[in-house]
């Protein structure tokens, strides 16, 4: 570890990149605890000042994914990678009705996470309050995407070497390589990923990563607060990763002819008032509520169905997103989602938490 930090932390003008077989040692010797706590604090913020190459978040990616078994799912299901790792300060979480949208719809979705940050609402309390299990093995995770087409998976069960190294962020005062590691994971080795970023850094290299790691089909998203959402008070920044070939675009509400909304239709709640996020969620998957709160979820719906496969464009599938929502089908899925929360959460204490 001596030797790579010498490499890394050389100085702006000075500091190498890693090779791909450097980066994997880097990556082994963090996570089987080789290296000292002190080695890894210090690759982490050097890592930060030199700022990772594509090949560097490829490989540390890879071989992160190494030291657990992926999620097992058949082969052919068509899940999408939706991992939600930003957390909320300022707007409601939407990626979750429109999950529970675009699921309903006859796509099946993998959202993974982490409880954290301290200072912002993170999905699984959310998902909790909504009955859906948040407590899962890899396994029963597995039983759940093939049954019900969603489930979420909590990092810290799945993956507890790098849930911890997210942690760090507490320690070190800033963000490390594990934040774009944890989005680019695939738990169940999906042929889709739809991936949420806000810092701009990582943009660009996410993508081109994801290329390098062969994932077939791909949309990394300037998102909402960092999360794998579509905007529908601004235009946002998306990079499509098809066959190998990478496309940048830019889409707004108009374009699925929708109105733009103001900053009040996507605004949250407070932590404490996490209960109020539960219910709006309810009532959005109902069809209780009109405006701009349920275009926004509509418009991401129809975002994760084109991500799925579905349609040949975003717009494209806002008519089967909304079919899905007034029919009553959404509402139905959530009530699948929920119904057996309790004897799942169950098997999961009596399996341990192993993957």
């Amino acid at each position: 570890m001596q030797h790579l930090l010498a490499k890394v932390a050389k100085g702006q003008k000075t500091s190498k990149d890693l090779t791909w077989e450097e980066a994997k040692q880097a990556m082994r010797l963090m996570i089987e605890g080789t290296a000292t706590p002190a080695q890894i604090g210090a690759f982490l913020i050097a890592m930060r000042f030199k700022s990772e190459s594509v090949t560097e978040l490829a490989a540390f990616t890879a071989t992160a994914r190494q030291y657990v078994p992926p999620v097992p799912v058949s082969a052919g299901l068509g899940v999408v990678d939706v991992p939600v790792y930003a957390g909320k300060r300022e707007t409601f979480h939407a990626i979750i009705p429109a999950a529970i949208v675009a699921a309903a719809a006859g796509a099946v979705f993998l959202l993974h996470g982490v409880d954290g940050p301290p200072d912002r609402r993170g999905i699984s309390s959310v998902l909790k309050l909504l009955g859906i299990p948040v407590d899962l093995t890899a396994k029963l995770v597995g039983a759940e995407l093939e049954k019900k087409g969603l489930a979420y998976l909590d990092l810290a069960l799945y993956h507890p070497p790098v849930s911890r190294f997210l942690e760090m962020r507490q320690e070190l005062g800033v963000r490390n390589v594990f934040h774009p590691i944890a989005r680019m994971l695939n738990p169940a080795r999906a042929t889709s990923q739809v991936i949420g970023l806000s810092h701009p850094p990582y943009f660009e290299k996410t993508v081109e990563a994801l290329r390098m790691l062969s994932c077939p089909r791909a949309l990394v998203i300037r998102g909402v607060e960092g999360d794998p959402e579509l905007s529908i008070g601004n235009v946002t920044r998306l990079l499509e990763l098809k066959d190998e070939r990478i496309t940048p675009f830019t889409f707004q509400p108009k374009d699925a002819s929708l109105t733009m909304a103001t900053f009040r239709e996507m605004a949250g709640f407070p932590v404490e008032q996490r209960e109020r996020e539960a219910d709006l969620i309810k009532r959005l998957v109902a069809n209780e509520i009109q405006g701009g709160q349920r275009d926004w979820v509509l418009l991401n719906a129809a975002m994760l169905l084109y991500a799925a496969g579905k349609g040949a464009s975003i717009a494209g599938n806002l008519e089967i997103a909304r079919r899905a929502l007034e029919s009553g089908q959404a509402k139905a899925k959530l009530g699948e989602l929920a119904a057996v929360a309790g004897a799942d959460a169950g098997a999961a204490t009596r399996v341990g938490i192993s993957a």
